[in-house]
């Protein structure tokens, strides 16, 4: 294994930006678009959410899921809703649920024509409002793609748009290849590792097969015969480290991000150096 880590100087906004737009081949803006691979199914095929009818069942659904998204509204045939089904149809991987209880709005705090997202990694939700805007199945489902962070979150031009806007400062990469035979068990072993630091770090993949990836890996001054690697960056001072792996294990990982952590506190912990006393 080996190690190396650097301080930045850039801002918190600018570097995370530049991720960006490492990612979307120079513009930010490219982020917009919705790379999903999103399913578009028709309306007539669109799946059902599951019906919430009240604050049990709602909490039940919540807590089932690393992202749960429910739709608040007052007519379940209403325009919106149908919209709301769309996006259900083609987001397979999330589940969808659907309350018109006002009994569940209360508990949650929201109004009708709302669609929330919950989820899991930092027990946040994000809402969506539908009221005062021209909201869609297309706009719904780049709301759901952008801001559903996970254990393990794969990094792609639309995640990376969440990852900017995400409360978490600390942020772990585990670059290395989908394709290998060996990804599989890297995997159960990066997100065992997730679940010890829960709500404290956000654990990205980065595939190098996806060719925006390729510039992430430039960044870091990677190269394919080190891989697999871990990159993990503080956004505020941007402190940032990374370490090759033999083999991805949740102890590797588990000591390279505590031995961070501890470089942290003792940087933090260090006096000041006083200013010279040039009184005479």
């Amino acid at each position: 294994m080996s190690r190396t880590g650097q301080a930045g100087s850039m801002g918190t906004s600018i570097f995370l930006c530049l991720l960006i737009i490492l990612l979307t081949r120079g513009s930010p803006a490219a982020c917009a678009g919705d790379n999903s691979s999103a399913t578009h199914s028709t309306a007539s095929t669109a799946e059902k959410p599951v019906l919430l009818d009240n604050v049990a069942d709602a909490e039940a659904f919540i807590s089932g899921a690393e992202v749960a998204v429910i739709g608040f509204f007052q007519e379940p045939e209403s325009p919106e809703a149908s919209q709301f089904r769309l996006t259900a149809g083609r987001i397979s991987e999330v589940p969808f649920g659907l309350s018109t209880s006002p009994a569940v709005l209360s508990h949650y705090g929201v109004e009708a024509n709302t669609v929330t997202l919950f989820r899991m990694v930092d027990n946040q939700r994000r809402d969506l409002d539908m009221n005062n805007n021209d909201i869609d199945a297309e706009k719904m489902t780049r709301f759901i793609r952008i801001n559903e962070l996970r254990l393990v979150t794969e990094y792609t031009p639309v995640t990376a748009i969440g990852v900017m806007q995400s409360s978490f400062q600390l942020h772990l990469l585990l670059i290395t290849d989908k394709t290998s035979p060996k990804y599989s068990e890297q995997m159960r072993r990066y997100r065992e590792a997730a679940e010890l630091f829960k709500g404290k770090i956000l654990f990205m993949l980065v595939d190098i097969n996806l060719k925006s990836n390729e510039r992430t890996m430039s960044f870091f001054k990677l190269k394919k015969s080190q891989l697999p690697a871990l990159a993990i960056f503080n956004a505020p001072d941007e402190e940032q480290e990374i370490l090759t792996l033999d083999e991805v294990s949740v102890e590797h990982v588990q000591n390279f991000v505590n031995g961070f952590l501890e470089r942290m506190e003792k940087g933090e912990d260090e006096p000041k150096e006083k200013a010279p006393n040039e009184e005479l």
